[in-house]
Parts: structure tokens; C-alpha cells; sequence
């Protein structure tokens, strides 16, 4: 089989694989997308059924359009994404091509730029931009057996409540993912455990603007990552149902039982840290940490936004709080099922080369790598907090575009 040769090789066609062909296009730079399979194929087949954005359609979205078919304040459901990723590649006349997996990356031999082996065949690349994402390999921290009587699957498995046995759920996992599916699963008439670890848990809306609205305005998309700890946090929001504030207390107050952190399992039984009004106390320390943000914002600028005393109120804790259980007997329970939202790892074992420290990150300065003409795009905490989200990988790709330009 021949090798091919292109100039830029973009691997992944997701949302960083899109904006990073639009950049490169626009300086005039000869480039190839690979996909492994279809375009942005984690919406389409990595994600539950009724997944909608957590952010709001006039901010989920590339500058150059708008969802067609979306009210700017709605939340964009999972079909209606990939639609919208499906036009934009059509509109740039991105140059994709889908089912081409790559399975590995080296340096040429003798020369500058890589070889990069792919199911149709090597393609010599002067440049690569690993465009895979954040979400690469789902974690499922190894505590339940796998030959325990409970179904396991990790968020990226779980499509709707008809697809589960019957019986309970536990929920490990308080971040988004986890926190919409147990409100789904509750809402389907199923009993809910939710197991509850750290986790920062902002306003939906506050005074009339979105979430979103104040991270830009309060510089919060620009921060940088300034200690390994802030590369982990989970955040709890949600745009279900039209968009709201998550609130533990009123999930415990509809029927909900909320746990501490998942910590170990010996003879069916899990046994659970006592940790979780800690945890409960940090997420709404957060939640009011950015009203008083947003107040002096207001304030300081002489905004005319409505003032919302309401939204500082903090209901009493439930009883699954102040009485922790603390030890579940699943069998006992009539747990069936757990759905492990614990997030995802990378994984760039196809790449050979060593530039990747002892988490499997690879090290880079703003996406571009320690190894020259090797680029990284879309990964969390890039360069700042908006990286991995779909305006802001948009606007690192015209970063890396013009640097990729400027190296010819």
C-alpha cells in the first residue's frame, strides 16, 4: 500500500478536529482530517439519549453559526449537536475522512515529520494535531467486583432508564453526567442512590444572565490552571429540563438518597466515606461564592440587573445528610445497577514518542509540544478553563493554526 503524504494531518473529527480544520484552512495550509469513525461520534454514540448542552445555544456554538433550529437561551439537544457539527464541516468543506483509525505515530525515520500507521494504510505528516478530546477512556475506579451481582457500566454506557434492569441504581459521581442521569432515572419512577464526592456547584442563572454569561464576564473562561488540583474539579450544572441549579437538598427532599464518596466494597456491601455534608457545604460555599462574584460585579459596573435574595437561600439538610449512611447492603437494597459518571483518562499510548509525563499527559506549552510539528488541541486546562469547550477549542485552534502556518 503506498504512503501518503500531506502537510497537516488532524487526527479526530469532534469539535477540535472542526475548528482546527477551519483555522488551518483559512491560512491556506493543506491539511487531511482521519476519524475513526463518524463525525463527532462521542455525541452520537458515547452520550445518553436525552443529553442536551449545559450551556445555552447562543454560547455552545463556533462564532462563524448559529444552531438553526434552537432558541438562543435553549439548551441543544444531543441529535441537533451533531446536526449542527455535520453543516459546519459541510459549510468549511473540511476535508474529513471517516472509519480511518489511527493506531500509531512515530518520527520518520531520517527525516523531519511523522509516520503515522492508520487502518487504510501510512500517511507522512510534516505536522500532526492530535485532536482527540478530553473524554478518551472512561474510568471505572475498581471497586465493585466485576463478578458481583450488579450490572456495571460507566456514563458512557448508559442511554435511558428502559435500558437498565429492573431495580435501583446507584450513581457514583456528582458531576454533571452523574447528577442529570440520577435525576432521570428518579423522575422514571426508579429508587436513586447518588453517591456525592467534592465538587463546585454554580447558579444556573443568577439576576437574568446565564451561568456561562458571568464566567465570561467575571474573567473565569481566561483562568489558567495555576495548581494541579483545579485540573479535577467537577462541576454540577445542568441545561435538563430547560436549565436549573442543581440542588442536592431538593434531589434528597424529591426521593433521592444521597451518599458520601464511594470507598470500598467487601461481601456485597459498599462501604461509603462519611464525608458527604463536607461535600455538601463545599458545593454550596462555591454556589455563594459566585453570587457575591456576580454582586459586585453588578456593583462595580452600575449594571441594571434585578436583584435575587432568593436565589441565596439554603434549605435545611436532609436526612440522609445529618444521618449518613455510611455501609449499603446492594443485594439488600435491591440495587441492580451501577452507573459509574467518574469521568475519563487520557490515552495517547498510539503515539510513540516521549513527551508525556507519569498521568499520561503529554507535555506542551499552549498545545504545542515539546516535540516539534506535534500539536495537542482540545485537551482540559490547554490554556485556560474554556479549552475543552466548544467556543473555547475553537479559538485555541486559531492559536495552534497560526503557529503551524508560521512554521512554514
Amino acid at each position: 500500500m503506498a504512503t501518503e503524504k500531506v502537510d497537516t494531518l488532524v487526527i479526530g473529527a469532534g469539535q477540535a478536529g472542526l475548528a482546527m480544520s477551519e483555522h488551518l484552512g483559512r491560512r491556506g495550509v493543506s491539511h487531511l482530517v482521519v476519524e475513526r469513525k463518524r463525525i463527532v461520534e462521542r455525541w452520537r454514540s458515547e452520550r445518553w439519549d436525552s443529553l442536551v448542552a449545559n450551556g445555552p445555544a447562543w454560547h455552545d456554538r463556533f462564532p462563524g453559526m448559529t444552531f438553526p433550529d434552537v432558541d438562543p437561551d435553549d439548551f441543544a439537544p444531543r441529535q441537533k449537536i451533531v446536526t449542527y457539527f455535520e453543516a459546519y464541516a459541510r459549510r468549511i468543506e473540511a476535508p474529513v475522512r471517516c472509519g480511518v483509525e489511527v493506531l500509531s505515530l512515530r518520527r520518520n525515520e531520517g527525516g523531519s515529520g511523522f509516520a503515522v500507521e492508520t487502518s487504510s494504510g501510512v500517511i507522512e505528516a510534516t505536522n500532526v494535531v492530535a485532536a482527540t478530546g478530553p473524554f478518551q477512556k472512561p474510568v471505572v475506579p475498581p471497586i465493585i467486583p466485576p463478578d458481583a451481582a450488579v450490572l456495571q457500566i460507566h456514563s458512557s454506557g448508559y442511554r435511558n432508564p428502559d435500558l437498565l434492569p429492573a431495580g435501583g441504581v446507584l450513581v457514583v459521581g456528582a458531576g454533571s453526567s452523574g447528577v442529570q442521569i440520577a435525576d432521570e432515572l428518579r423522575r422514571a419512577g426508579r429508587p436513586v442512590w447518588l453517591s456525592v464526592g467534592p465538587h463546585d456547584r454554580p447558579p444556573r442563572r443568577y439576576r437574568g444572565r446565564d451561568f456561562v454569561w458571568w464566567l465570561g464576564v467575571l474573567g473565569m473562561w481566561d483562568m489558567a490552571v495555576s495548581s494541579p488540583s483545579m485540573e479535577h474539579v467537577t462541576i454540577a450544572v445542568s441545561g435538563a429540563r430547560g436549565g436549573h441549579t442543581v440542588d442536592f437538598r431538593r434531589l434528597a427532599q424529591d426521593g433521592m438518597t444521597l451518599l458520601g464518596r464511594t470507598d470500598s466494597f467487601r461481601d456485597g456491601v459498599l462501604h461509603v466515606a462519611p464525608d458527604l455534608k463536607a461535600n455538601i457545604d463545599r458545593g454550596d460555599a462555591d454556589y455563594l461564592a459566585m453570587l457575591d462574584a456576580a454582586d459586585a460585579y453588578v456593583a462595580q459596573q452600575g449594571l441594571d440587573l434585578p436583584e435575587e435574595p432568593a436565589a441565596r437561600a439554603i434549605g435545611p439538610d436532609p436526612a440522609c445528610v445529618t444521618d449518613p449512611v455510611l455501609s449499603l447492603d446492594l443485594h439488600g437494597a435491591g440495587i441492580a445497577s451501577v452507573i459509574w459518571a467518574t469521568g475519563y483518562a487520557l490515552d495517547f499510548g498510539w503515539i510513540k514518542i516521549d513527551l508525556f509525563d507519569a498521568k499520561g499527559s503529554p507535555r506542551h506549552r499552549k498545545g504545542v509540544s515539546e516535540e516539534p510539528g506535534l500539536y495537542f488541541l482540545g485537551l482540559a486546562w490547554l490554556t485556560r478553563r474554556a479549552s475543552p469547550f466548544i467556543w473555547g477549542v475553537w479559538h485555541d485552534a486559531d492559536y495552534l493554526a497560526g503557529h503551524i502556518a508560521a512554521r512554514r
